[in-house]
Formats: structure tokens, sequence, C-alpha cells
């Protein structure tokens, strides 16, 4: 997730201990990060995971939006 091309956070999509469903969590660099600290993380997760998926997001209001995802409500 970007705001007007700034890192704000990296999401992955996890199994709940407690639900046994899906939900979102924060990962990877800080926000604030460099293109080259984030683009590291990720080519590191992609050796781990030939089927990932990176989906880049260029938002207006990201603490929103990750927070609305990651909610469990």
């Amino acid at each position: 997730v970007t705001s007007r091309g700034e890192h704000v956070a990296c999401l992955e999509r996890v199994l709940s201990d407690e639900r046994g469903d899906y939900r979102w969590q924060r990962i990877g660099p800080a926000k604030g990060a460099g293109s080259l600290e984030v683009s590291d993380f990720l080519a590191k997760r992609a050796r781990f995971d030939d089927d990932i998926w990176l989906i880049e997001l260029d938002i207006a209001d990201p603490e929103r939006f990750i927070a609305e995802t990651i909610s469990e409500g």
C-alpha cells in the first residue's frame, strides 16, 4: 500500500488461529521505507513462494483502508 508513491505498508493474507478463517496483517518494511528496502523484501518473499501475487495500491487514505482491511469485525 502506498500513498503518493510513498510506502505505507505490506499486507499479507494469513490464516487466523482463533477462528480458522483468513485475515490481513501488516508485514515487512515499516512505513516510509525506501523502494530498495521494499523491493528486497518482496524479492525474498517471491523466492519462497513462486505463486505470490503482488498488488500495489496507491490510495489517498491508506491508514483508513488498512484499518478497515485488517479489522476483525
